[in-house]
């Protein structure tokens, strides 16, 4: 069942009432009534209003001074998904991120922009769960870890994106809002010892309570350290990071969800199953989101963005209204089409595969079984084949009040239970081989598959059939010396729409990827604001 959304129903209170700003002036935090904000933050009620503000950009990263949500974004820039839309103008900058060709004056400043603020705000919230009078050491000690791990889940994101970034613990103050620009390895280094001294707390729960679902816990902070340990190959916290995996694994407070029902991870109305760790929350009932005010609470835009353009059911749009045969919501904008490469990836037998990837050569086929003609348009990059995870479904924007685009109600997946075990099986394949081959066998298993040697090679596999369009196989490409090998120049596969065969190359062409483009180059608006502090990544 679905769950209550922390901070996008608690954020349409708190920000309608002016807690938080955003835009030139994000760094400032209004107190709801005449009280001076000296003194505003007491009661743990208040330090709520501060605590839903931290987590609130987490939702503008699907829409925010342009698209940048991160599956598609990270995505894009490995071998399974492709930018898509119109053609190679609409949203450029995510297909000069997908070319190896990133523009940093055409470049996703936004997704930067919402990462800092985020910052700032957790920052806020330690200060203001620090000062406070009327609440318990234990709980304020809670929400300083959770400000805590917001903070560097902010930093995780901007690391894995740029590396060499500004970092910052307390907030910056006028008249120069500077901080100095660290290297990749010094983030690393910052972040993951702060994370360190957070698990040492032990203030946060392993789980949420149902109501408290989206919030920090125990196991996401987990999840985050093995993150950024893989990421980063440090072998010497291989052994800690997979003891933190057997501790989610062995709570039992997290499971997968049975092989059949792994459709529910994936339905807006099976959200928070027992797999899910970490999602970033959306909610369509009473979304405010619209056009003119783009960061306002509610929904995603994510389903319209990747949807089917032009689907069509039995020759009208409406199917959604008049069809119950419809399936999916209708007139998408052809995003994030998925490459054929990745659909053959899966193995005969996997019950993943027409899960996770509509084929709609094998949907017409199926549904003019049923009675019902279907067609759609195909725009840029179509390959035949669609994100389904994420494809809007009838009633997934029901109750919104603002733009129905902008408000629909699907879950993005951070982090879930499936990575918990692979990342438990890769980490302990050289520490407790058997145990590890035990917990890699649990996702084949789930999948419907027998067993395989338990080896570098064939978790990266699982992990690419696992979490396609999830935002994971560019970072395991990159962190396991594969991206050279696999990332080479060349255009991809595309349907030819006249003969509806496979051929034809993507343009303009991917450049090959070096390692000079392991991180995006800085928003160059960005370095001309730091008057110098800020220097351009090598790209």
């Amino acid at each position: 069942m679905k769950k209550y959304k922390l901070y996008s129903l608690a954020a349409a209170a708190a920000l309608t009432m002016g807690l938080t700003s955003c835009g030139e002036d994000f760094l400032t935090e209004e107190p709801a009534s005449s009280l001076p904000i000296d003194g505003y933050y007491t009661t743990e009620a208040r330090i709520q209003e501060s605590m839903v503000a931290a987590y609130d950009p987490l939702h503008w990263y699907d829409y925010f001074s342009g698209y940048a949500p991160l599956n598609l974004l990270w995505d894009c820039m490995a071998d399974d998904i492709y930018v898509g839309g119109s053609n190679v103008t609409d949203q450029a900058q995510l297909h000069l991120i997908s070319q190896y060709q990133s523009d940093p004056n055409n470049s996703i400043g936004g997704f930067w922009s919402a990462n800092y603020s985020g910052i700032n705000r957790s920052i806020r919230l330690i200060d203001n769960a620090t000062a406070a009078t009327d609440i318990s050491e234990a709980d304020k000690n809670t929400y300083i870890a959770e400000g805590r791990a917001l903070r560097d889940w902010y930093y995780l994101a901007l690391w894995k994106t740029w590396g060499n970034i500004p970092y910052y613990t307390e907030n910056l103050t006028p008249p120069d809002y500077f901080a100095e620009q660290i290297s990749a390895d010094q983030i690393y280094q910052n972040v993951i010892t702060d994370l360190e001294a957070i698990i040492a707390m032990n203030a946060l729960p392993m789980k949420q309570p149902d109501e408290w679902c989206g919030r920090m816990t125990q196991a996401t902070v987990y999840m985050m350290y093995a993150d950024m340990v893989m990421y980063q190959k440090d072998e010497s916290r291989y052994q800690k990071a997979y003891e933190y995996m057997k501790e989610i694994i062995n709570s039992q407070q997290y499971d997968l969800v049975a092989g059949a029902d792994y459709d529910q991870l994936f339905s807006h109305e099976t959200e928070w199953t027992d797999e899910i760790i970490f999602d970033i929350n959306y909610i369509a009932l009473g979304g405010t989101r619209t056009w003119g005010s783009a960061n306002a609470a509610g929904g995603t835009v994510l389903p319209a963005l990747i949807g089917i353009d032009g689907l069509n059911y039995n020759g009208t749009n409406k199917g959604i209204i008049y069809g119950p045969y419809a399936e999916f919501q209708t007139g998408g904008w052809g995003f994030s089409t998925v490459a054929k490469e990745a659909y053959d990836a899966f193995e005969e037998g996997d019950l993943r595969r027409d899960i996770a990837i509509l084929n709609m050569d094998k949907y017409i086929k199926d549904m003019a079984e049923q009675g019902v003609t279907v067609t759609y348009g195909g725009r840029y990059q179509n390959t035949g084949y669609f994100l389904r995870k994420y494809l809007g479904r009838p009633g997934g924007n029901a109750g919104c009040t603002g733009d129905a685009d902008l408000n629909w109600d699907n879950n993005l997946h951070i982090y879930r239970f499936a990575e918990t075990l692979l990342n438990a099986a890769e980490l302990g394949m050289n520490i407790n081989p058997s145990e590890a081959q035990g917990y890699f066998d649990r996702v084949r298993q789930r999948a419907g598959l027998e067993p395989l040697p338990l080896n570098i090679d064939n978790i990266i596999d699982e992990r690419r059939r696992e979490f396609v369009g999830e935002g994971k196989r560019y970072f395991d490409l990159v962190r396991t010396g594969k991206a050279a090998q696999v990332l080479k120049a060349g255009g991809g596969v595309l349907l030819d729409k006249e003969t509806m065969t496979w051929g034809g190359t993507a343009i303009p062409q991917r450049s090959a990827w070096t390692e000079n483009k392991k991180f995006l180059p800085i928003p160059q608006s960005e370095i001309e604001a730091s008057q110098g502090v800020i220097v351009q990544n090598p790209y």
